[in-house]
């Protein structure tokens, strides 16, 4: 196992005792669970941990004063927005072991990929009083940890709004509606959007209750995704340089689509495919149906 060595004392590991993030999900909590298969960009998250520091010992043990003062901060990291910022901040400058609460509300449209989750101890202000091997550059790591959250798995995610659709262009009983713009070159998050019939009860109030659906919400869902999946394919496979070659930047709209390419047809080239749809789309539809493992129910 390797360690990261720092240029300054730091304490004992067990100066903090971290308990684990919960999801808060109608007033009641779970445990953080490795991932929420059936997350989307509508579901803001709620978390919260407990985690107790015994700050007699951080100082004395990273070498400084009694009175110095220190910081527990959490940040988060979304993989699939590329997005990051400050959750909670909460100052320490008391004596003895302390408890604090962290609670973190979290915007669903900002998330996306992989959700990481970084909790650190860290000095509040510059030192100048400490010994000579301790920390004195305000935000010097005391401790830290991170656990991670895989909010998506294998089906397509993306922004989404629910609108009305009589007072747009879309037909009104039309249930969905996905709209890509830009070229491969642009980003994901700019390129893609959800528009939702908010007229449609079934298919609003499947992702409404998309945290915890119930069987007729996974279907209406599965039924969504399984088209999203057909309609991004097809848009990949009329560029012409949508291709095995490609080099798309990371985070574009052309990354996304090879790697749902990949994910849908593994071991299958773009030109075959490609071929498929063009001679019997009927046979690309059934494929496709096969591959995104429609109205499957995830155990």
């Amino acid at each position: 196992m390797t360690r990261r060595v720092l240029p300054y004392r730091v304490p004992a590991e067990d100066v903090v005792t971290a308990e684990p993030w919960r999801l808060v999900i109608d007033d009641a909590e779970i445990g953080l669970p490795e991932a929420l298969p059936d997350w989307d960009y509508q579901m803001d998250l709620h978390i919260r941990r407990t985690v107790h520091v015994d700050l007699d010992r951080a100082r004395r043990e990273s070498g400084l004063p009694a009175g110095a003062a220190l910081t527990l901060a959490a940040v988060w990291t979304a993989t699939g927005s590329n997005l990051s910022g400050p959750a909670q901040q909460v100052g320490l400058d008391e004596s003895g072991t302390t408890t604090v609460q962290l609670e973190v509300r979290l915007i669903g449209a900002d998330l996306g990929g992989l959700l990481l989750l970084d909790t650190a101890l860290m000095l509040a202000e510059r030192r100048t009083d400490g010994q000579p091997s301790s920390p004195r550059r305000a935000g010097s790591v005391l401790w830290s940890d991170r656990q991670a959250l895989r909010l998506q798995g294998d089906a397509p995610q993306f922004p989404m709004a629910l609108i009305d659709f009589s007072k747009t262009s879309f037909p009104d009983s039309a249930a969905w509606h996905l709209q890509i713009s830009g070229g491969l070159e642009s980003a994901t998050m700019g390129s893609l959007l959800l528009l939702v019939n908010e007229q449609n009860v079934a298919t609003a109030t499947a992702f409404q209750n998309a945290a915890k659906p119930r069987p007729i919400d996974r279907i209406v869902l599965s039924a969504v995704y399984a088209d999203a999946a057909r309609i991004m394919i097809e848009h990949a496979l009329a560029h012409d340089d949508f291709s095995e070659d490609a080099d798309f930047p990371d985070g574009s709209l052309g990354a996304t689509l090879l790697s749902l390419f990949d994910q849908l047809f593994p071991g299958q080239s773009i030109t075959d495919i490609r071929l498929r749809h063009r001679q019997s789309p009927a046979l690309f539809s059934s494929d496709l149906q096969g591959a995104v493992k429609i109205f499957e129910v995830s155990a």
